[in-house]
């Protein structure tokens, strides 16, 4: 079984759907003769044809309209957004009409799209490049928002989202694009939607992350074992719907949690969690949650990124936080 590359993983699933299921269409600016900016596409228009796998001119909110129509006559489109930063002309396509298609139509129509776009910083990149805006879309309803954080999860996941009759907006941390390899069967099994994946077992915090904010967690597991200090660390993937019910009963377990996400702090993902452990899990908390997240600014250009983003360091001291309460 071969290692590949997060960004390899979502080309394979891509493929394999596509080979599959000949209603899988993949467009979006540069996905076909470049095969992408990140060349997550590179090789299927060669493979699949010019009919679907097509380039679309430098127009966001064509790509978003064109991929609901397509979606509502039986199609499944996977449009790529080049960086989550030129994601924003089309909130208008998902809010008023894709996320809306089902309840509009009373089930008559769904919705079959996925929406792809790497996300995040970390890579050097000018503005708008290095966004970590997924809580907007975790706001509405009728959204799914997944977020893969290994290679495996990427190909399992992405395979679960072409499959779902409804719309999925796929982030992919792009930092971890080709940071670590893993093996891979390409062999069409999906993932779970909606659900957490428990990724190291522990018994006095818990460690909640998504995307490429695994890799410091993990990290930060490690260091605390060493010290004597159990981390259990959770997999949050699916965003929406969340899967509280796996974060409760690890908490529960613990009595502590530190979450951590690289989007800014206010109004986060990381907050709705928080919340929900207050109204849920109250009384199974022997400390306040901890939150290390990025600022409430804008990401900073490339010198002051690593400063922006949490490290493995303040997550560790985060966890220490949350045991010095009896």
């Amino acid at each position: 079984m071969p290692e590949i590359t997060l960004v390899e993983a979502v080309n394979l699933s891509l493929a394999h759907e596509m080979s599959t299921d000949e209603r899988v269409l993949v467009l979006g600016e540069d996905v076909g003769i470049n095969g992408g900016v990140f060349r997550a596409t590179a090789g299927l228009q060669a493979r699949f044809g010019e009919e679907r796998v097509f380039d679309t001119p430098l127009a966001e909110g064509l790509i978003a309209g064109m991929s609901i129509g397509l979606a509502t006559q039986g199609l499944k489109p996977v449009a790529e957004i080049q960086f989550m930063g030129f994601i924003y002309p089309i909130i208008d396509q998902l809010i008023s009409h894709a996320s809306r298609l089902r309840n509009r139509t009373r089930g008559r129509l769904t919705c079959p799209m996925v929406l792809r776009a790497p996300y995040g910083g970390g890579i050097h990149a000018p503005e708008h490049h290095s966004e970590s805006t997924e809580a907007l879309f975790a706001h509405i309803p009728g959204l799914r928002v997944v977020i893969p954080s290994s290679p495996a999860r990427a190909y399992g996941l992405l395979l679960a989202a072409i499959r779902d009759p409804d719309p999925v907006v796929f982030l992919e941390p792009k930092r971890i694009y080709r940071l670590v390899k893993q093996e891979v069967a390409d062999d069409g099994e999906a993932l779970p939607l909606d659900v957490c994946f428990v990724l190291r077992d522990g018994t006095d915090v818990t460690l909640v992350a998504w995307g490429a904010m695994l890799h410091e967690t993990l990290a930060a597991a490690e260091k605390l074992a060493q010290e004597e200090i159990s981390a259990e660390v959770i997999d949050v993937a699916t965003l929406k719907p969340l899967d509280m019910e796996t974060i409760l009963e690890s908490v529960t377990k613990t009595g502590r949690c530190v979450i951590v996400h690289e989007a800014a702090r206010a109004c986060g993902v990381g907050a709705e969690i928080a919340a929900q452990l207050a109204e849920q899990g109250l009384l199974n908390l022997l400390a306040p949650v901890q939150r290390v997240t990025g600022y409430d600014t804008i990401m900073p250009l490339f010198r002051l990124e690593k400063q922006y983003l949490p490290d493995t360091d303040t997550i560790v001291a985060a966890a220490k936080k949350t045991l010095e309460f009896a």
